[in-house]
């Protein structure tokens, strides 16, 4: 009964239709096709190969690739970065030149003395509130107030100054774990999928790429202005070092190595000057 199924099977996938066309005025045939099933679907799976292939043809070499996660290249990120910065330097620029431009409206106007202007630049930088004599409720005021903070050791800023660095966020995913430094957790946790990139979050170089017992696969980056970035739990590395790493490059995979692991994720840390800093505060996770 098997033999006769299967037989009967392949006779209805191979059997051959004919598929013609016929003059409607002579009822002359003009063209015939055979055709069967087993003829039909190799057609259709053929064309859903070539189109693929040509779809992933024109993907891997026409600068649409950029527009896939974790395939833009470094130098359209560098471009992305220093197009911001313009940007960035763009809007001070008007800004100064909308203060110029109130100030000398002022000074036509008479609210400003010219004899106060101490130079034109100066005109980019201060408005005329700046200008006035402060009133002797505001220098007692100001005289207190000074005298009170003198010795206020709380007033001093630990918090280290990143001027002119753009910070990537390392993957994708939620933060697990919160910065917590009386706890000895010195780092935020980010739950991602396994194998998910893991990026540089600055332009440095690899310091550090090895495997330890109890955190895994472990990458450490040494930044400008003494920031030093730390990957832990990786999946795999792809970085050795001395690797020189641009912001946003892939530098290893999300994994769950190493003992202290509670599932697939990213531990990261970021210190400045040997000392731990909330990463929170410079990344949006």
């Amino acid at each position: 009964m098997k033999k006769k199924r299967r037989k009967a099977f392949w006779h209805n996938i191979k059997f051959k239709y004919k598929l013609t066309v016929t003059n409607e005025n002579t009822l002359e045939e003009v063209v015939g096709i055979h055709v069967s099933k087993l003829n039909g679907l190799s057609w259709l799976l053929s064309a859903v190969t070539v189109i693929f292939l040509v779809a992933a043809i024109i993907i891997a070499f026409t600068p649409l690739r950029n527009y896939l996660p974790g395939y833009m290249n470094s130098e359209v990120r560098a471009q992305i970065v220093s197009n911001a910065l313009r940007a960035d330097s763009l809007q001070k620029m008007l800004e100064r030149q909308k203060l110029y431009i109130m100030n000398i409206q002022d000074i036509f106007s008479g609210k400003i003395q010219v004899d106060t202007v101490q130079s034109i630049d100066s005109l980019t930088a201060i408005r005329s509130a700046s200008l006035m004599e402060r009133t002797r409720k505001e220098e007692e005021f100001r005289k207190q107030y000074e005298e009170s903070e003198r010795y206020n050791l709380t007033a001093v800023n630990n918090t280290p100054t990143a001027s002119g660095l753009i910070f990537y966020r390392p993957t994708r995913g939620m933060m697990s774990s919160n910065f917590d430094p009386d706890n000895k957790h010195y780092g935020v946790d980010i739950a991602a999928n396994p194998n998910e990139s893991i990026l540089a979050t600055l332009d440095g170089t690899v310091i550090l790429s090895t495997y330890t017992a109890e955190t895994g696969y472990v990458i450490q980056i040494q930044h400008g202005q003494d920031f030093v970035s730390v990957y832990k739990h990786c999946g795999s590395l792809l970085k050795k070092e001395g690797d020189t790493v641009k912001g946003g490059e892939a530098i290893a995979l999300v994994g769950n190595t190493g003992e202290k692991t509670t599932g697939s994720h990213l531990h990261f840390e970021l210190w400045n000057k040997g000392r731990a800093i909330n990463p929170s505060k410079y990344i949006v996770f």
